[in-house]
């Protein structure tokens, strides 16, 4: 079974990128605000940005990135943000999945999930929920492929939706992005839940002003 879906998800690479090379080499862009402009304060916590290694930054290619951890005091853990933009995926420079990311950090998958979940105005979104670990320490995570409005889980929807994006707009722009909260043993996981959807409901609205419809 693993062996059909490693040759499946072959199959639907090659056949993105011969989509993306037949349409040509011309992305439409739309204009968008640079993610260092995104607000500093969410859902009532306080934002500081992180700086990026610069090997990791030459292994994600040309983009727009941004690593910042959201505080308020030392009462409530905190929220991780990292967001991944890029205005073009025809060069080779794609969205790397979270679960690849995560293992190679050192962190191990304890359950993974797809769900719906509401932004701040009502509108339903899917997302993908981690539980993940690394000795004691134990992390919430909520992530998806932001591209055009459109908020997806699975990253082999995320291919099919970049290639037929391609064919019907001429854009190949997305992103991927990712919420990380401690989960505390005192308070547990439904409380790291709670506070990375809040914090994820708020953020929600405020996207497309830095990833473009």
């Amino acid at each position: 079974m693993k062996s059909l879906r490693f040759w499946a998800v072959c199959l639907l690479l090659l056949a993105t990128a011969a989509l993306l090379q037949s349409r040509g080499t011309a992305d439409v862009f739309t204009p968008s605000l640079p993610l260092s402009e995104l607000p500093y304060t969410i859902d009532g916590l306080q934002g500081t940005d992180q700086p990026i290694d610069p090997e990791q930054l030459e292994y994600l290619g040309p983009g727009d990135y941004l690593v910042r951890v959201y505080t308020q005091g030392r009462q409530v853990p905190p929220v991780g943000l990292y967001i991944a933009y890029f205005p073009t995926q025809r060069t080779g420079n794609t969205i790397h999945s979270p679960k690849h990311c995560l293992p190679g950090a050192g962190w191990s998958f304890e359950s993974s999930k797809y769900v719906i979940l509401k932004d701040a105005n009502g509108k339903p979104h899917q997302v993908g929920e981690y539980i993940i670990y690394a000795g004691a320490n134990k992390q919430f995570v909520i992530y998806w492929y932001e591209a055009h409005g459109r908020s997806v889980a699975n990253e082999y929807m995320a291919k099919i939706y970049l290639a037929t994006d391609a064919i019907r707009m001429n854009r190949t722009d997305g992103a991927l992005v990712r919420v990380i909260t401690p989960i505390v043993p005192s308070t547990g996981i439904e409380a790291a839940k709670a506070r990375a959807e809040e914090f994820t409901a708020q953020l929600w609205p405020m996207l497309p002003r830095f990833i473009p419809n």
